[in-house]
C-alpha cells in the first residue's frame, strides 16, 4: 500500500475524531483500511432505551460509520454520502464496548455498496447492515478536518 493511501485514511481518520461534533457524545474510535473500516463505541448507560438496553440509533451509528468509512477508503477525493442504510437488529447490548466491522462490496463507480457487522464485547454478532454510498460535491480538504 502506497504512503499516499495510508495517508488518505489518516486523514479520514482524523476528520471523524477531530471535526465531527456528533462523536463527542459517542466517544468512538474509528480504524481505517483499504476497503475496510473498524468502528469501536464504548457502551455507557446514556445510550440505553427504558428497556435497559442499547437504543437502536447507536447501532445504526456504529453500522453506518464502518460502512461509510469503508467505501470513502477507496474515495480520495470527495466526501461520500449515505444514499441507503438499512439495519437488522439481532441482539441487545448492555455493556462493554460494540465493534462494528464495515467493508466495501461493490464499487460501481459513483455509487458504492458496502455492509458492515456490530459485535458485543464477547465477539457475538448484534446487528448487521448494508447500503449504498455515493460520492458528494463536497471536496476532501482541510475545512473539514481532512488533514
Amino acid at each position: 500500500m502506497t504512503d499516499v493511501w495510508q495517508l488518505h485514511y489518516r486523514s479520514l481518520e482524523n476528520m471523524y475524531h477531530k471535526n465531527a461534533k456528533i462523536n463527542e457524545f459517542f466517544h468512538p474510535e474509528l480504524k481505517i483500511a483499504r476497503m475496510e473500516a473498524e468502528v469501536k463505541i464504548p457502551v455507557v448507560p446514556d445510550f440505553f432505551h427504558a428497556g435497559g438496553s442499547v437504543h437502536g440509533s447507536v447501532y445504526f451509528k456504529a453500522l453506518d460509520d464502518a460502512a461509510f468509512f469503508a467505501a470513502n477508503s477507496i474515495v480520495r477525493d470527495v466526501f461520500v454520502l449515505t444514499l441507503t442504510f438499512q439495519i437488522q437488529l439481532t441482539r441487545a447490548v448492555r455493556d462493554g464496548i460494540m465493534t462494528a466491522k464495515g467493508r466495501v462490496l461493490q464499487n460501481l463507480g459513483n455509487q458504492i455498496m458496502a455492509e458492515s457487522i456490530l459485535y458485543d464485547e464477547r465477539g457475538k454478532e448484534t446487528a448487521r447492515g448494508s447500503g449504498v454510498f455515493v460520492k458528494s460535491k463536497l471536496p476532501l480538504s482541510p475545512e473539514i478536518g481532512y488533514v
